[in-house]
């Protein structure tokens, strides 16, 4: 699938019109805009693949234009110009799910890489989880900014829809790609089993347990973890999972003293966990 259209966003001509011409040059097809609020005209009109906006403007800045960008659309992919004095303020817009920023000056070569990075991924991506919907598309978007950071992921839909590829391809684009992935059906568990499944267990802690065992989160220690069908935890253990997500720390059954553990967690269900809150469960 070629990605190529961009939105250019920024308040000063000439900073617009260079980057209208190293873009072009390169094979995009790119729509400019004077200001933030002309960016959203723009687009609720079109999708965008990207969006490359300054930082500093007049009138709607860089983080607010992300933000309603996000509100618009929460997979676009916004990444930033920012002058020396304006690092704080960017990193700020990575947390709020810019994909990345770029520091002014900045050459020809690194602007295109950033963005054939960004774009790039998503051809990976493409090769893992193949699909031609714009609900697909804004999936992958979505897997590209979920992947690059270290939060827990919860993916909800139903059963056969691919879920598990899902996991897989976030997995396979963050940081830990080169470290395991486990899977692991909570359902397909007996509940009594369950919690040495997950956090392991000492020799001698019950019948049978006649050597220490590691559970699957230190097995999968530096990367990641997905739990499916994870509603079908009861609440005690959803505590004890809980716990080990809030305090990176685990204890083994039977064990005396907590391990630290450094386990990227992705979870799915086909449930409707808001309901089932509801009910007290």
């Amino acid at each position: 699938m070629a990605r190529k259209s961009i939105l250019v966003v920024d308040d000063e001509k000439p900073q617009r019109d260079i980057l209208q011409e190293i873009l072009t040059s390169a094979g995009y097809d790119v729509t400019s805009a004077a200001s933030g609020e002309a960016a959203m005209k723009f687009a609720k009109e079109r999708s965008f693949d990207l969006a490359l906006t300054d930082l500093k403007m007049t009138g709607m800045d860089g983080i607010e234009l992300l933000q309603q960008l996000l509100a618009l659309d929460s997979s676009i992919i916004v990444i930033l110009l920012t002058a020396h004095g304006t690092i704080d303020s960017a990193k700020d817009a990575l947390r709020r799910g810019a994909f990345d920023y770029l520091q002014k000056p900045f050459d020809r070569e690194r602007l295109l890489q950033t963005i054939k990075r960004a774009l790039g991924t998503l051809d990976k991506i493409d090769v893992e989880i193949i699909s031609a919907s714009p609900k697909m598309e804004a999936v992958k978007k979505m897997i590209l900014k979920v992947a690059r950071s270290s939060s827990t992921v919860l993916i909800r839909g139903e059963s056969g829809t691919g879920k598990e590829l899902i996991a897989r391809a976030i997995h396979n684009q963050s940081p830990r790609s080169s470290e395991m992935f486990q899977a692991v059906n909570c359902a397909a568990i007996n509940e009594n089993l369950l919690e040495s499944e997950l956090f392991g267990h000492e020799k001698g802690s019950f019948t049978g347990a006649h050597a220490d065992k590691k559970g699957l989160f230190e097995v999968a220690d530096r990367g990641t973890l997905f739990l499916d069908e994870i509603a079908e935890l009861d609440v005690g253990m959803q505590a004890k999972l809980l716990r080990a997500l809030q305090e990176r720390r685990i204890r083994r059954v039977g064990g005396s003293h907590e391990l630290p553990i450094d386990v990227r967690v992705v979870a799915a269900t086909n449930r409707d966990l808001r309901a089932m809150v509801g009910d007290g469960r």
